[in-house]
């Protein structure tokens, strides 16, 4: 893991048989990711993907729109 400042990494993972990734310790324990967590999986063709713990982005979406997440 290339650490670029102490908010920031880089890290390459390998996609299983499956289709599933492990998320690297370090990025579960800087975004408090544990077991059972559920994360929201983006996409755009041109940006690529991300993922955002799903409390996280309800909360984002409240905020933008004034309502509630769920």
């Amino acid at each position: 893991m290339n650490k670029v400042d102490e908010d920031r990494f880089i890290v390459s993972v390998k996609v299983g048989p499956k289709g599933q990734i492990t998320i690297p310790a370090e990025a579960r324990k800087m975004f408090s990711i544990q077991e059972g967590d559920t994360l929201m999986v983006m996409g755009d063709r041109k940006r690529g993907l991300a993922l955002v713990k799903a409390d996280a982005f309800y909360s984002i979406m409240e905020d933008k729109h004034g309502n509630p997440g769920n």
